[in-house]
């Protein structure tokens, strides 16, 4: 008897309907999910709160019910099969029975089985597991396990399970009433495992387990008629008599899964041997078709109809169309055997399959590099491949490809001639053909200036409209070579930080084919206003700045977002200036005129010349602020205090200075009789750094009048007269103003000094 398990728990049922899928079967849920389950009333399913369970009998006399699998379980090729469940079993009186039970028969309950029999059926076969609370000798009250793997009369109260007694079939365990009693409102958890014994290769060695106390470990093997049982239900039952209570169970979990397998059926047509009518094909080489790793299972091949396996499956001879079943044994023991597997074998003449091979052109190349080898055309383990360029090459078995694995071509075709290991030929057509590149084209991307200096911009190369292709990938590059490389890809390609450039992105396709193309970067440098300029005006006034049209938006220091702002007075502002999506910065200053100066004034008798520095000429001069000239001479002055006002192009607030023009002496006599016998210029004497100097008419200096001498001249020079003649003077002095601007008045005097 040869037996495998899958031990490991799936939480869910699952794949009833296929054969090669693995299978658990389970009761859980709330309420308790019977899909895949038969009931027999009265058992039905019930929920109090959160217990969930399946109730097998009420609590009430003369019951008996049942559930089981809807699907009869083949446990033929399994090593081990395991059940989890739990039961109470609950009353309101204190006379409780009978018990419940666990089985797998073939011929499960398929209505009410009343008697003390725990609801199996009668004639039961197959392996039964009881928990018995009423002892049918005694009629006491009791806690046993029973166990039977044969045939169960169960007609009556002394043939049934508790009266099973059959050397190596059976068990029975002492009371437990008094260590473990069945009966109360507390599940009981149970844990039937079984493996093939070691002992008895077609029995169970099984275990049994209530609360993880060890009940029964022993082997069983199977008496009767159960030894010939090739499948069976699983189940539970539980029944009640005189004495009652109700038998509920939940959490159960029946664990029998098995190998899984690719695929059912695999076919294949082989040629004869012309001599002897026979194809030899090997077995063994389909075993990559069923499972992905073969090495981890043992295979046995029958042919349909002959029990007897195939003692050399590498080299297996047929004459006719077979069928071949393939067993599938987990050798790890954990998964049930699948003999599921077909292997259909066919006779007929040998054909070589056509074939596309499809590889990648890489970034538009003309050639690509095809492996021939790989060209599926003939799936006869062991046959010899040739490759040619020409169907002629073929035929004349010339110029054979020497290097098919690694062949380099444009798309087009090549020729294949394959020999079998029984000898037959057949050739076949291998085109070769480049798999579609993804779309994909140039792009330039544009983004706003973020350093002048460089002129630098960040730039978002993902936003680059270069493939809109489905599932592709794009991995970006400064230079050809890197992306040609896959070399020193872009870190962080949405934040990319370049001036006027080029980068590179590598686009592959969902079939691994690749392109690269060229995204041009571009800065957008800062557009500034070409009419907004710095001005100058009077500090007193006020002046329009205006950025000029073709903006988008504008923004001004003073809050506006006119084109130009009016009444501006003196200071420093900038505007926001908007092209496109881009801004510029642009400062604009509005600068006070400076004033001009009145550096000096130069006095000739009644006639004054201002001159003026600073400013912005041309001047203007006036004597009373309202009549202007340009020219800097005033003649004619009179005598004493006179204004004149100074104004540059700009136009503004004139300077004004107060000017003295002296009072003009020409002769003096100095003979004591007090009339013109001095120059007197002590009127002037409250103006700044007075200064009276005498020059004879060769330019030498005779005399200075300052104020210690009073700002008077006597005709001496050294306490000595000086010869009548006439002589030259100056007077200077600075105007009482802020920039003391300097005076100097110039005239000559008679000096007549008597001899």
């Amino acid at each position: 008897m040869n037996k495998n398990l899958l031990s490991y728990i799936a939480l869910f049922l699952i794949c009833f309907s296929a054969l090669f899928k693995s299978q658990t079967y389970q009761l859980i849920g709330n309420p308790v999910v019977t899909t895949g389950w038969t009931m027999v009333a009265p058992t039905t399913t019930a929920v109090n709160g959160t217990d969930a369970f399946v109730q097998i009998t009420p609590d009430t006399n003369n019951q008996s019910g049942s559930i089981r699998l809807n699907d009869p379980i083949n446990l033929k090729f399994c090593d081990k099969w395991r059940v989890e469940f739990d039961f109470r079993m609950d009353s309101n009186q204190t006379a409780n029975g009978d018990g419940l039970a666990f089985w797998y028969l073939q011929n499960p309950p398929v209505a009410s089985v009343l008697g003390s029999g725990l609801g199996v059926s009668q004639n039961a076969v197959g392996l039964i597991v009881g928990f018995d609370t009423y002892n049918n000798t005694t009629t006491a009250v009791m806690s046993k396990v029973h166990v039977a793997y044969g045939q169960v009369a169960n007609t009556t109260d002394q043939n049934n399970v508790e009266y099973f007694n059959v050397a190596g079939s059976s068990f029975h365990s002492p009371d437990l009433n008094t260590t473990l009693p069945f009966q109360g409102t507390t599940y009981k958890h149970v844990e039937v495992t079984a493996e093939v014994s070691t002992a008895s290769p077609t029995g169970w060695t099984i275990q049994i387990k209530i609360d993880n106390t060890v009940i029964c470990n022993q082997p069983f093997v199977p008496s009767g008629t159960a030894a010939a049982m090739t499948q069976g239900y699983f189940g539970f039952s539980a029944s009640t008599g005189g004495n009652r209570s109700r038998h509920s169970i939940k959490n159960v979990k029946i664990y029998t899964d098995k190998v899984p397998i690719l695929q059912p059926t695999i076919s294949q047509s082989n040629c004869p041997n012309p001599t002897t009518g026979f194809a030899t094909v090997n077995l063994t080489s389909f075993n990559n078709q069923f499972v992905a790793n073969p090495a981890n299972f043992t295979f046995t091949y029958f042919v349909q109809g002959n029990p007897t396996p195939i003692a050399t499956p590498a080299t297996f001879q047929y004459n006719a169309a077979t069928t071949i079943i393939v067993r599938v044994k987990d050798n790890a023991g954990l998964l049930c055997d699948n003999a599921d597997g077909r292997i259909q074998l066919a006779l007929g003449d040998f054909t070589a399959s056509n074939v596309t091979l499809t590889t990648c052109n890489n970034n538009y190349a003309t050639t690509a590099t095809f492996n021939l080898t790989s060209a599926a055309v003939t799936s006869t383990p062991g046959a010899i491949k040739k490759y040619y360029k020409t169907l002629q090459d073929l035929n004349n078995n010339v110029n054979e490809i020497t290097n098919p694995a690694s062949y380099v071509s444009a798309p087009g075709k090549v020729y294949v001639k394959v020999t079998t290991p029984q000898g037959c030929t057949g050739n076949a057509e291998i085109t070769l053909a480049f798999f579609p590149l993804p779309t994909a084209t140039d792009a330039t991307l544009q983004t706003c200036f973020k350093t002048e200096v460089g002129l630098m911009g960040t730039f978002d190369l993902t936003t680059a409209n270069v493939s809109s292709g489905v599932g592709i990938t794009k991995v970006y590059f400064t230079t050809l070579e890197n992306a040609l490389n896959n070399t020193n890809p872009i870190a962080d390609p949405t934040t990319h930080n370049a001036s006027n450039s080029v980068v590179y992105v590598k686009i592959t396709g969902t079939n691994s084919c690749w392109v690269i193309r060229k995204i041009t970067l571009v800065v957008i440098p800062p557009t500034r206003s070409a009419v907004l300029k710095d001005k100058i005006i009077c500090m007193e006034d006020r002046t329009t700045l205006d950025a000029g049209p073709g903006f988008v938006s504008y923004e001004w220091s003073t809050g506006a977002t006119t084109q130009s702002i009016t009444g501006v007075p003196v200071g420093s502002y900038w505007v926001r200036l908007q092209t496109g999506a881009c801004f510029t910065m642009q400062f604009v200053s509005v600068r006070a005129a400076g004033n001009p100066t009145i550096s000096s004034l130069d006095i000739t008798n009644n006639t004054i010349t201002v001159n003026v520095s600073g400013g912005t000429p041309a001047y203007q001069y006036s004597l009373n602020g309202t009549t202007w000239q340009t020219s800097n001479v005033f003649t004619g002055l009179p005598r004493g205090e006179n204004k004149i006002f100074v104004k540059d192009s700009y136009n503004c607030e004139p300077i004004q200075i107060q000017v003295t023009v002296p009072n003009l002496l020409n002769a003096i006599t100095p003979n004591g009789d007090n009339v013109n016998d001095v120059i007197d210029y002590t009127a002037l004497a409250y103006k700044k750094n007075l200064v009276f100097i005498v020059y004879d008419r060769y330019g030498n200096k005779k005399y200075e009048a300052d104020k210690i001498r009073n700002y008077k001249w006597d005709g001496t020079s050294g306490n000595k007269k000086l010869p009548t003649g006439t002589y030259w003077y100056t007077i200077s002095w600075n105007e009482n103003d802020k920039n003391n601007t300097q005076t100097v008045y110039n005239g000559w005097v008679l000096l007549k000094n008597r001899e």
